[in-house]
């Protein structure tokens, strides 16, 4: 199926019944809180990241050594939403000759602990939980930076795609590539909402 980003693009329901647990490639999509170019600038078709879109990279960067199971794809960060694709693997992956096992006084994520004491896997985490974690600590850390505590960051919801084929996962790969030379037509633009609000 050929990947249509003003159909993609919108925000998506969580399928009903679908166990987001289960192995396979994930393309999401989270927007700042009102749409705010929150993250950065992009100038001739290149997205400049500011303090606060480099603790997002960071703590997307960061979700592996705290989930085993998850595997990164091609992400973008925008100036007000940001695309990435995530993988859960079947098992865990090894990481540095042993399995991350994340320690209790130094993780950064609220209720994100996969393991216990004994290092024997407790909870696979899901998609749900694995963007609450995304969310939760780039909130903490940008509310740090602007002695904000509890100012909303992100938009509630987020949109998710399950990505089903391989053709589809290239397409996608596309289209986050592309996505910051197509910042000018861009349905999250801010001058684009504020033209679809007065039209």
């Amino acid at each position: 199926m050929k990947y249509d980003p003003t159909k993609h693009h919108r925000r998506s329901i969580r399928l009903k019944g679908y166990d987001y647990t289960q192995p396979g490639a994930y393309f999401v999509t989270i927007c700042t809180y009102q749409r705010q170019a929150l993250l950065g600038e992009i100038v001739d078709g290149v997205m400049i990241l500011n303090e606060f879109g480099e603790i997002v990279r960071q703590a997307w960067d960061d979700l592996p050594n705290h989930y085993p199971h998850v595997v990164l794809d091609e992400f973008c960060i925008m100036p007000n939403h940001i695309h990435g694709i995530i993988i859960l693997t079947e098992t865990s992956l090894v990481r540095g000759g042993s399995e991350t096992h994340p320690c209790d006084d130094a993780h950064p994520y609220d209720d994100a602990h996969p393991y216990d004491d004994a290092h024997s896997i407790k909870k696979r985490h899901g998609l749900p939980e694995i963007i609450r974690a995304l969310k939760s600590f780039s909130s903490r850390r940008i509310n740090q930076t602007l002695d904000s505590p509890g100012a909303p960051v992100w938009q509630r919801n987020y949109y998710e795609h399950i990505v089903r084929n391989e053709g589809a996962l290239n397409a996608i790969r596309r289209y986050i590539q592309n996505n910051p030379l197509k910042w000018e037509l861009d349905q999250d633009n801010p001058i684009n909402l504020r033209t679809r609000k007065g039209s």
